[in-house]
């Protein structure tokens, strides 16, 4: 079990397991690799100005107005407990959503637990304290190829690998990473990504996968139990205020 823990200066008071922030409002797009790409809504409408709905503005009207436009112009909504998830029209687009993200219902077990809002939270907390975080008895680092380029988002013919670190012995861990619940979709991505590796710059290395999620789901847990060399680990985040008035 990974566990973060995030520290906060307060005038005072202390804070655990807090209520969830106000939704989100997120487009989802779907990736040529099986994935999804998550943009906040507002900031995906000014890159994509043409998808804007006619007569809204993506800076001066608000999210409600915005995501009432798509939804006439044949969007879906999603709701879950953190938040408004907008997808283009397409029962195709759409399946890919519910395998990678879960749908609506999935989530309804997980009402009041803290977890990253977006997956590129995880992903960059996770790479700047990966000498933390043990995966089969190990410690990591992440790993920088001869161009100098770091192992997050790191590009390959098969798609990016969200972190990609080493061991001192060399070997490679591919990491996938899941925001909040995890389908045996993600099997798939991780051993698409391990392949790639010992095909390439991992030939005559150990190559091991790793999947974090918030939630494990029993269809990947069976799924992953065949694989070699893959691991699956769930994530806490704990939230906590400690008093900063006094003058040291």
């Amino acid at each position: 079990m990974i566990v973060v823990h995030w520290l906060a200066s307060a005038t005072s008071g202390a804070c655990r397991d807090r209520k969830m922030p106000v939704q989100r409002h997120i487009v989802v797009i779907p990736r040529e690799d099986g994935g999804v790409e998550l943009f906040p809504l507002k900031e995906w409408l000014r890159r994509n100005p043409e998808e804007t709905p006619s007569g809204l503005d993506p800076t001066m009207s608000t999210s409600h107005q915005l995501r009432s436009g798509l939804r006439r112009m044949g969007w879906t909504m999603q709701q879950t407990p953190t938040e408004i998830r907008l997808v283009k029209p397409g029962a195709e687009t759409l399946d890919i959503v519910d395998e990678v993200l879960g749908s609506d219902e999935d989530f309804q077990d997980n009402v009041g637990s803290a977890a990253f809002s977006l997956e590129y939270q995880l992903r960059d907390f996770l790479a700047a304290n990966l000498a933390q975080v043990a995966v089969n008895g190990v410690h990591l680092r992440l790993y920088v190829d001869l161009t100098g380029r770091e192992g997050i988002e790191y590009p390959t013919a098969v798609g990016p690998i969200d972190i990609l670190a080493v061991d001192e012995k060399g070997s490679f861990f591919v990491f996938e990473l899941k925001r909040a619940n995890s389908h045996d979709h993600a099997v798939g991505q991780v051993a698409r990504y391990m392949g790639w590796i010992r095909q390439t710059i991992g030939k005559d290395r150990d190559v091991f996968g790793v999947i974090v999620a918030k939630a494990i789901s029993e269809k990947l847990r069976y799924a992953a139990s065949v694989v070699p060399n893959l691991y699956l680990f769930e994530y806490d985040v704990e939230f906590h205020l400690r008093s900063a008035n006094k003058i040291v």
